[in-house]
């Protein structure tokens, strides 16, 4: 990773500045307070956002409501720019957040942002919700902070030592361990507790078989009963229906005679009927033999009746041409009388315009009287003329009906004459007939003496299928008892073979608990003798590894910074031990420059520790030194040249107001403060 621009916008001291970086080492110098070390605190925040227990106001400027840091930098041939904004409402929380891959940007949340980060910096994931300490111990730790963790007390200092070493994972797993084990212990208690009743459980399953074994034994002699009632009673069922077809074939020879007494009836009435038919047709032959009948006098009145209809038509005619004339009279005088009421209105003639003579008025209405005349005259006559004609047709009308009834009476008494040997016929047939059916009923009543004698011989059936269908109850009854046995048998065989399936099955689980019980023992066994013990003896020799060489390599760094008679080491605690000519010095004893010595080899130790264990880390690459000089004399600052050389890393910073620094390092960024606002100064 490296770290090519930054730019900040009302972050602490800062209204706006923009900083480019390059690789090798950078020097950021200027006064104190001049906003160096707000720089490396804007890295941080780009990266990873508020840290737990950081307030925005500790880096939002004074007075300002929005404030915000862009970092751009390079990661494995990417150029990739963070951007985190800050808002002021009723406290200053994290507003906006982004990241751009080459120039592909997307906006996301804090938590995304910082996992993005962690992701792209191949640090471990169990490192998203806690504080940046990998960051803090292999890039970038402030030395007041670095000598606070080394004299914070033992146990502090090596809890987190192991979280940054990634060793709590062995005292994670260690607790993990004392957890399941006491699960294990617990789970063990239940499934002893719910397996102590598989003998009892088995006890009970061999009775319930053995009872089975009786009901299924009792089962079959209670069935042998029942197939033994079934066909008893199919036998009853078969004689009974036996007996029912004799009773039903009584009942239908019954039936019969009841229906042959019916015919017999319909026979004798048809004879009386054929009589009373007889009787008929004799008197209407005795009413024709004794009328005179003279076919000639039809045909005479049918032409008079011809000869009537043809003047009754001729007077219809007359009377229609009188009508038309009668009433073209009538309306000649009607417009005469108009003719005559204008005329006497008129006293100009409409065509001349003169006036109208009275004598030729005079004359005009001589003319209308004689034509009205005249017209008065033709209607009496025509009118005497109709009342003529219809006279006549009344006449003629009157005539022909007399006729015409008379045509009915002579035709009526030629058909009567012309059925006479019909009905000599037809009064053979019937007779012969009335001789048939006295035949077929005399059939027929010896018909119904025999069916009597048959049915009295079937009525003894009648007593005989009374008892049968009492003995066919009793069967029913006696089956029926047997198959409620049978079924309550069956219900108990099924709920014993429930039991017993139920039984079984609990065996089975009780049986697969105790198989568990058998493994959690043994699992127990293995995790309490075995795991655990190699587990802590790992831990302990990877600690032991771990402490050896952070503190040879703290103590190759100290001689190199202060080449004095001193002995520096860390006990297992990782505290630093510090000997000079053979007596133990206490760290609050020391100079300040030797303090800082102290600081810095540990910082510059646990970096290149942390660096060989997580490898793959993409930081390793970065170093951030905050003030690391603070305290020295001038033959120790002398000496930081050597250490930045030793360093060997591509991109150093360094944040210091030593100016003997200023020639130790690649690239120079000098900061300056004015009324409150930092800014970057030009270097000539």
């Amino acid at each position: 990773m490296i770290i090519k621009k930054i730019t900040l916008d009302n972050i602490r001291s800062y209204t706006h500045v923009e900083l480019e970086f390059t690789g090798g080492s950078t020097l950021l110098s200027g006064d104190i307070g001049s906003g160096k070390t707000s720089i490396l605190l804007g890295i941080e925040f780009a990266l990873f956002g508020l840290q737990p227990g950081q307030r925005g106001a500790f880096l939002l400027r004074n007075g300002e409501n929005e404030g915000g840091v862009k970092l751009e930098f390079e990661l494995d041939g990417q150029t990739i720019i963070l951007e985190r904004t800050l808002k002021k409402s009723k406290t200053i929380s994290q507003d906006y957040c982004s990241i751009t891959i080459d120039g592909v940007k997307k906006e996301t949340s804090v938590m995304e942002l910082k996992s993005d980060v962690l992701d792209l910096l191949k640090y471990p994931k169990e490192f998203s919700k806690k504080q940046n300490l990998l960051y803090k111990f292999t890039v970038y730790t402030p030395q007041e902070e670095m000598k606070e963790i080394i004299i914070q007390d033992a146990t502090t200092r090596t809890n987190t030592l192991r979280h940054v070493f990634g060793i709590d994972k062995y005292k994670k797993i260690l607790e993990n361990s004392a957890i399941i084990i006491s699960k294990i212990r617990e789970e063990k208690r239940i499934k002893e507790a719910l397996s102590s009743d598989l003998d009892r459980e088995k006890e009970q399953l061999l009775s319930k078989e053995e009872d089975l074994e009786t009901k299924y034994y009792n089962l079959e002699s209670i069935e042998k009963e029942l197939f033994l009632k079934q066909e008893k009673r199919k036998k009853i069922e078969e004689e009974k229906e036996e007996i029912k077809q004799k009773i039903d074939e009584k009942r239908r020879l019954e039936q019969e005679i009841e229906k042959t007494k019916i015919i017999i009836a319909n026979k004798n009435e048809s004879i009386y009927d054929n009589i009373k038919t007889i009787d008929r047709l004799k008197e209407k032959i005795k009413e024709a033999e004794g009328v005179f009948f003279d076919p000639s006098r039809i045909d005479k009145i049918k032409e008079e009746i011809h000869y009537l209809r043809e003047q009754r038509e001729e007077l219809d005619r007359e009377n229609l041409d009188a009508t038309a004339k009668l009433t073209s009279f009538e309306f000649k005088n009607a417009e005469n009388e108009t003719i005559k009421q204008k005329l006497r209105e008129i006293e100009i003639c409409p065509t001349c315009l003169q006036d109208v003579d009275p004598v030729y008025k005079s004359n005009v209405f001589n003319k209308i009287d004689g034509d009205i005349s005249n017209n008065i005259q033709q209607i009496k006559d025509f009118f005497s003329k109709k009342n003529e004609i219809q006279s006549k047709i009344s006449v003629i009308k009157s005539t022909i009906l007399l006729r015409e009834k008379e045509l009915e009476e002579l035709q009526a008494i030629k058909i009567r004459t012309q059925h006479i040997e019909e009905r000599r016929i037809q009064i053979e047939q019937i007779e012969k007939l009335n001789s048939s059916l006295e035949k077929d009923i005399s059939l027929l009543n010896n018909h119904i003496s025999s069916l009597r004698y048959v049915v009295f011989n079937l009525n003894k059936y009648d007593k005989i299928y009374e008892i049968k269908r009492k003995n066919l109850e009793e069967a029913f009854s006696e089956e029926k008892d047997a198959e409620i046995k049978s079924a309550e048998l069956k219900k108990e065989i099924e709920v014993f073979s429930r039991q017993i399936e139920e039984l079984k099955q609990r065996i089975v689980k009780f049986q697969k608990i105790r198989l568990e019980l058998r493994y959690l023992s043994e699992l127990e066994d293995w995790l309490s003798q075995k795991f655990v013990p190699i587990v802590s003896i790992i831990e302990k020799n990877v600690m032991l590894k771990l402490q050896a060489e952070f503190s040879r390599i703290f103590s190759e760094w100290f001689a190199f910074l202060v080449p004095d008679n001193f002995n520096v080491s860390l006990d297992d605690n990782f505290t630093p031990i510090v000997e000079y000519h053979d007596y133990m010095i206490d760290y609050a004893y020391l100079s300040g420059g030797e303090r800082t010595a102290i600081a810095l080899a540990y910082r510059l130790a646990l970096n290149q520790v942390i660096n060989s264990i997580l490898s793959k880390i993409k930081t390793r690459n970065l170093v951030i030194l905050d003030e690391p000089t603070d305290g020295f004399s001038d033959q120790q600052i002398d000496k930081m040249g050597e250490v930045l050389q030793q360093l060997n890393v591509e991109q150093l910073l360094i944040v210091s107001h030593e100016q003997k620094i200023e020639g130790f390092v690649d690239n120079l960024i000098k900061l300056k403060k004015s009324g409150g606002i930092s800014s970057k100064e030009d270097v000539n």
